[in-house]
């Protein structure tokens, strides 16, 4: 089965396109590497996926037949992703842009200064 399909077969993304753009854009690997939406995918790969800033790691179980249930998502890949990365507070607090109103404009040559100095910190 090739890894878009497969992807959308397990629910992580809603479309078969969706999958395969991230495929094209480097953010699905198997094994460490890169790959296409192509690439077959065997029993007992990882997975690697970066979605909203997170990688999330998958290992392959079974290969299912078509699209299923969220329930038996689990009966197909076990999910190796660290959990404390999902919490989306920690995530927002990690973006730069949540320190700045964002009814301001763009900012001023004083606040990219201070930008550039929280990055550095």
């Amino acid at each position: 089965m090739r890894v878009d399909q497969y992807l959308w077969c397990i629910r992580m993304f809603k479309s078969r396109t969706i999958a395969s753009i991230f495929c094209k854009k480097g953010h699905v690997k198997i094994n460490e590497k890169n790959v296409k939406p192509s690439k077959e995918i065997l029993i007992f790969d990882n997975i690697s996926i970066r979605k909203n800033q997170v990688w999330f790691k998958i290992n392959v179980i079974d290969i299912p037949k078509s699209r299923i249930s969220a329930k038996i998502v689990s009966l197909y890949c076990i999910n190796k992703t660290d959990i404390s990365l999902l919490d989306n507070n920690k995530l927002q607090k990690l973006s730069p842009n949540n320190t700045r109103d964002k009814r301001k404009g763009r900012p001023t040559k004083k606040d990219r200064r201070e930008i550039d100095e929280i990055k550095s910190n």
